[in-house]
């Protein structure tokens, strides 16, 4: 799977250093969701102060153009539903796993959102801006030097990959988990969901400010304004 540093160009298993080793250094996500009950954790809602930390292209960039705006304000939604998804894993969790309305509602929301927003969020990057966006990058000097070229977008395009993965992990094993009739067996299965539910959150979190402080930027930058009007059309 294709993980580049959008600045240097480098994939993991390059001897230079990989794109996980400069995020874990500028841009760390403290992962929680191996620590143990009772130990401080931090919320992928509430990131440490790396995501506030200076992104040269979103200080020489302001994105304006109406498409990008929109992928924006779709992600700002979305952040607001996954706040609301993880408060209510962590509730259910808390509760011995035991469902509760306002902890079943936030459940179908975040499904509800993620089948019929965010999967067609994805695929309409996928289709209108990023293969334009993964051309300008390779011919401005934004990608890897192996010998097939990869860039930021490919890192974005398997983050989606992720999701499905992921969010289908959660699901299964949310509804399976309810069916066993083993306490601790149920126990087990309940609790890989909930670690897969975070991780998850985490994940869509992370891809979301990279795209609005650098992928969107870059695209701003790149694309021209007459280019990106006709994406929206398609």
């Amino acid at each position: 799977m294709k993980i580049i540093d959008t600045k240097t160009g480098k994939r993991v298993g390059q001897e230079e250093r990989t794109f996980r080793t400069k995020l874990k250094e500028e841009d760390p996500i403290t992962r929680n969701v191996e620590k143990e009950t009772g130990v401080a954790e931090l919320s992928p809602m509430e990131p440490p102060g790396a995501y506030e930390a200076n992104v040269p292209e979103a200080k020489e960039v302001r994105v304006e153009h109406p498409l990008l705006v929109r992928y924006m304000q779709e992600h700002e939604k979305g952040r607001e539903v996954l706040d609301r998804f993880e408060k209510a894993m962590v509730d259910y969790r808390e509760l011995g796993f035991k469902l509760n309305d306002a902890i079943n509602d936030s459940l179908r929301e975040f499904f509800t959102w993620y089948e019929e927003k965010l999967f067609d969020h994805n695929q309409r990057e996928e289709r209108q801006l990023f293969p334009l966006l993964h051309k300008r990058l390779i011919e401005s000097g934004e990608h890897s030097e192996s010998k097939k070229p990869t860039t930021a977008v490919d890192m974005m395009e398997d983050d989606h990959v992720k999701f499905i993965q992921l969010s289908a992990l959660t699901f299964n094993m949310l509804g399976l988990a309810a069916r066993l009739p083993d306490e601790r067996s149920r126990g087990f299965v309940f609790q890989t969901a909930f670690n897969n539910a975070r991780e998850l959150v985490e994940l869509i979190r992370l891809h979301i400010y990279r795209e609005d402080h650098v992928v969107f930027p870059l695209a701003q930058k790149l694309i021209s304004n007459e280019e990106l009007d006709a994406m929206m059309q398609s």
